[in-house]
C-alpha cells in the first residue's frame, strides 16, 4: 500500500472515530452495548484480557498485553491483573492506589507505560469505544445526566451500573446552556491520549516548597473572575489537574512517596470516596485508575511513619523484583539492542546470554539446601535440569528468599556497558569474554555500585566465564562432531546393542570374530560417565534407555542419535574426548598443515552456516577453546 493509501485509510479510520451526537443517540448505543458504560478498572481488566492469554508450565498465566515487552516478570503481572480483576466487579479493592514497588531499571515505568498506551490504543476500537459529553473538562460519562430518582429504573432497562455525579462544569451548563433539556445535551466520542491530556494523566513531584496542588486538582482562573463575577463560579476554575484530565481513565503519580504530605491527603479522598476535593466546590467525583511506583528504601521509610497509616491501607503493593531467568534476561537485551541503530556490528553467540548470567548471579540469594549453588539455582530458575534438584524445588526456593531479586545488577547497567563495548571504533563483532571485560570495567564507574560490592560481583564474572568456558567446548565440540556424525553413530549402535545385552542378561555377538561375548562394561561406563551416571544409577539409566525405544517402537518410531537428550550428549562427550587431541592440534597450531586448514575451515564454515557466528567469532572461538583445552 503507497503513501496516499495508507493516509486515505487513516482518515477513514478518524472519521468513524470522531462520533457525534445527542444524550438521547448515546442512550441507544448503550442500549446496544452496555459495557460502553464501563467503569475505568473494568475497561483496563477487558483491555488486558481482549488481548489474549495462556496458561504457563509453571501454572502462571501469560498474558499477550505484556508478553512482547515484559520479560520474567509473570508474577507481578499476575498479580496486576488479579488487581484489575476483583476492581472490575466493583469489589472495594478498586478504592486502593495501585503501588508498584522494586528495584531501578526493574520495569516498573515500562508496566505503567504499557497500560497508558494500551488505554490509548484500545479507546480507538470498537471493543473500547468511551464517550464523553462533548466540552465537558473531565469527560463526564453522559449517564451522570440520569437524574437520581430515575436511575434505578435506567439501569434496569440499560443493564448498566451508573455511579457518580456531573461535575461543577457540565452542573452549570445542564443549567444555563442546555435548559435542562437531558436528551439534547451533545455527546462525542473519545480518544484517550497523554499528549492531548484526555483521560491519561501523569504526575511528577518536584520542589514541595514550589509545587502547586493546581497541578494535581486544577484551580482557580483568575483572568475570567472578572467577567464571571464570583470564584465559585465553575466558569472560573480550570479543571486541568492531572486528576481531573484522567478522570474516566488512569493516571500515573510518578514515585508517590516522594511528594508533600497536601498531595497524599488528595490521593487519600480520591481512593477511599472517589471523589476530588478543591477549594472552591464539592466533592467532585473522579472515576479513575491511580498508579504509582516506588523504590523500596522509599516504601520502607513510608511504611515506618505513623502519619502515613490511613494512606498504607488503602494501597495495594505489587513487587516488582528483576528478572530471575536467564532466558528472560537475554529477551530484555534483545529488545532494547533492536531499538538502537545499530546495523553492522555482529553480537556473537552467547554474548548475551553469558552477560545475562552475570546478572542474574548477582540477584540471586544464598540458599540453605544442601549442594544448592548458586549456579545451580540459577539454571533450575532457567528450567534446565539440574543433578539433585526437581522444578518442584523452585517453588521452595522462591518461598525461602523473600527478597530476592530486589538487588542486584540492574538491565540498565548491563545494556549501557554492552552499548559502549559495540560502539569502540574498529569494532565489527563483539563475544562473550568481551562483554564480560566491559561489564567488569564498569563497576568502579558506576556511582550505584558500593566499593564493598565489587569483589562478589568479581566472583560472578568468573562464574559466569567458567560457564561460557564449557558452552564454548560444548560448540566447538558440536561443529567438530558435526563432521564425524557417522562416528556417532556407530558409537550409539554399539552403546544400544550392549545396553540390551545387559538388561536382558545376554551377550553380544562380536562383529569381528563372530564370538559371543559379555557387554562391553567399559565401553557403557566411559559414555556415561560424561554425563554423571553414577555406578549406582547405571543399571536405572540403561532400563529408561530401553524403554524409550520401546515406546518409540510402539509409535512406528525408531530411536536415533536425537531421541534422548541425555545419551546424546553423553556420546557427543565421548566422542570429543576422543577426538579431543585433534581438537588441541587443530585449533592451536599456528601453522596448520593442509589436512588441519581444511578442518578448521570446515568447522569454521559449519560454525558461521548453522549456529549464528561471523568468520571473526567462529575464528576466535577456535583460538579461544584451543588455549582452554592446552591448559
Amino acid at each position: 500500500m503507497d503513501l496516499a493509501a495508507r493516509l486515505t485509510e487513516f482518515r477513514s479510520q478518524e472519521q468513524k472515530i470522531n462520533w457525534e451526537g445527542t444524550f438521547q443517540d448515546y442512550y441507544e448505543l448503550v442500549r446496544a452495548n452496555p459495557d460502553i458504560a464501563q467503569l475505568s478498572h473494568a475497561r483496563i481488566f477487558n483491555m488486558i484480557m481482549n488481548a489474549g492469554s495462556c496458561e504457563g508450565r509453571d501454572g502462571i498465566n501469560r498474558y499477550q498485553f505484556f508478553e512482547d515487552e515484559l520479560f520474567g516478570m509473570e508474577r507481578p503481572i499476575q498479580q496486576i491483573v488479579d488487581y484489575f480483576n476483583s476492581a472490575a466487579r466493583r469489589l472495594e479493592v478498586r478504592k486502593r492506589i495501585l503501588l508498584l514497588m522494586g528495584p531501578v531499571g526493574g520495569g516498573k515505568s515500562t508496566m505503567v507505560t504499557l497500560l497508558k498506551r494500551g488505554l490509548e490504543q484500545y479507546t480507538r476500537t470498537d471493543a473500547g469505544a468511551v464517550y464523553g459529553i462533548k466540552g465537558c473538562p473531565m469527560h463526564e460519562e453522559p449517564l451522570h445526566l440520569i437524574p437520581d430518582t430515575l436511575r434505578k429504573d435506567v439501569e434496569q432497562d440499560l443493564g448498566v451500573y451508573i455511579e457518580g455525579d456531573l461535575c461543577p462544569s457540565c452542573q452549570w451548563k445542564l443549567k444555563h446552556e442546555w435548559d435542562g433539556v437531558i436528551e439534547n445535551v451533545p455527546v462525542e466520542r473519545l480518544v484517550f491520549s497523554e499528549k492531548n491530556r484526555v483521560g491519561i494523566g501523569t504526575f511528577t513531584p518536584s520542589d514541595p516548597k514550589s509545587q502547586d496542588i493546581s497541578e494535581l486538582v486544577g484551580g482557580i482562573d483568575l483572568s475570567t473572575i472578572g467577567e464571571v463575577g464570583t470564584e465559585s463560579d465553575p466558569r472560573a476554575y480550570r479543571f486541568d489537574g492531572e486528576l481531573n484530565i484522567a478522570n474516566r481513565g488512569l493516571m500515573e503519580f510518578i514515585e508517590m512517596l516522594k511528594t508533600d504530605e497536601k498531595f497524599l491527603y488528595v490521593l487519600l479522598t480520591l481512593s477511599q470516596e472517589q471523589n476530588i476535593k478543591t477549594g472552591r466546590f464539592s466533592m467532585i467525583y473522579a472515576d479513575e485508575v491511580v498508579v504509582s511506583h516506588t523504590n523500596e528504601n522509599e516504601y520502607t521509610s513510608f511504611v515506618g511513619n505513623r502519619k502515613s497509616e490511613a494512606l498504607q491501607d488503602r494501597i495495594i503493593l505489587v513487587k516488582v523484583p528483576y528478572n530471575l531467568r536467564v532466558s528472560d534476561e537475554v529477551k530484555i537485551y534483545e529488545k532494547l539492542l533492536k531499538q538502537s541503530s545499530l546495523k553492522n556490528i555482529h553480537i556473537a553467540p552467547h554474548t548475551l546470554e553469558v552477560s545475562s548470567i552475570f546478572a542474574v548471579l548477582s540477584r540471586l540469594e544464598p540458599s540453605q539446601k544442601t549442594g544448592m549453588s548458586a549456579i545451580k539455582k540459577l539454571k533450575l530458575y532457567n528450567g534446565e535440569d539440574v543433578d539433585g534438584f526437581k522444578s518442584k524445588d523452585v517453588r521452595e526456593l522462591h518461598d525461602e528468599a523473600q527478597r530476592e531479586g530486589m538487588s542486584g545488577i540492574s538491565p540498565r547497567y548491563v545494556i549501557n556497558r554492552l552499548s559502549q563495548a559495540l560502539t569502540r571504533p574498529g569494532i565489527t563483532c563483539i563475544n562473550p569474554i568481551m562483554a564480560l571485560r566491559a561489564l567488569r570495567d564498569g563497576f568502579e564507574q558506576h556511582t550505584s555500585i558500593a566499593k564493598s560490592d565489587i569483589e562478589p560481583l568479581l566472583n560472578f564474572i568468573d562464574e559466569a566465564r567458567r560457564e561460557y568456558d564449557e558452552m564454548s567446548k560444548k560448540e566447538v565440540q558440536k561443529a567438530f562432531v558435526y563432521s564425524f556424525e557417522e562416528s556417532a553413530r556407530t558409537m550409539l549402535n554399539n552403546y544400544l546393542d550392549n545396553v540390551e545385552a545387559f538388561c536382558n542378561h545376554t551377550k553380544v555377538t562380536d562383529p569381528i570374530t563372530e564370538d559371543e561375548v559379555e557387554p562391553d562394561e567399559k565401553l557403557m561406563r566411559s559414555i556415561e560417565e560424561q554425563i554423571g551416571v553414577t555406578e549406582n544409577a547405571k543399571k536405572a539409566f540403561r532400563e529408561e534407555i530401553l524403554i524409550r525405544i520401546s515406546a518409540l517402537a510402539r509409535k512406528g518410531l525408531s530411536f536415533d542419535y536425537t531421541s534422548h537428550d541425555r545419551l546424546k550428549e553423553a556420546i557427543e562427550k565421548k566422542l570429543f574426548a576422543d577426538l579431543r587431541d585433534i581438537v588441541k592440534i587443530t585449533t592451536s597450531t599456528k601453522t596448520p598443515d593442509a589436512e588441519q586448514l581444511k578442518r578448521i575451515n570446515d568447522v569454521v564454515e559449519r560454525l558461521v552456516d548453522e549456529h549464528g557466528y561471523c568468520a571473526v567469532c567462529a575464528n576466535e572461538l577456535l583460538r579461544y577453546v584451543g588455549t582452554l583445552l592446552n591448559r
